[in-house]
């Protein structure tokens, strides 16, 4: 089935996204050498690039093209964002974990034992007593 999906996904040699983002095909080889981005390679060792290169890559162009990071700049940037989006998943199965133990409790608790107000008075001085 991985291979089925793998198939299925839609793939752009390096000249089209060379011409798609007006970069010479040498940047990218670049990009690929500093490890900024991953294409994965045909039977015939052709880069190919999905979507979510092409999208990593819009990233990068972003930061070098309108924000002048350099390309070190740009791998410290785009750690910190993978890291990010770990930690975001992490918070996210605490939550759950929280929200599922919430609910066993809220559920589970017998009502002998949960606390109720008791207003000052004759009633309260009688369950004293």
């Amino acid at each position: 089935m991985p291979r089925r999906r793998q198939s299925q996904r839609k793939y752009l040699m390096i000249s089209a996204v060379a011409e798609r983002f007006e970069i010479h095909p040498q940047t990218l080889r670049l990009y690929e050498r500093e490890g900024l981005i991953k294409p994965v390679r045909s039977a015939g060792n052709t880069r190919l690039y999905d979507e979510e290169t092409v999208r990593r890559l819009e990233t990068i162009l972003t930061l070098t093209r309108d924000l002048g990071v350099n390309l070190a700049g740009v791998e410290v940037i785009l750690n910190m964002n993978e890291q990010m989006a770990k930690m975001q998943v992490e918070v996210d199965r605490l939550l759950e974990h929280v929200k599922h133990g919430m609910l066993g409790r809220r559920t589970g608790v017998d009502r002998r034992f949960a606390l109720e107000k008791v207003e000052r008075g004759p009633l309260a001085k009688a369950q004293r007593d």
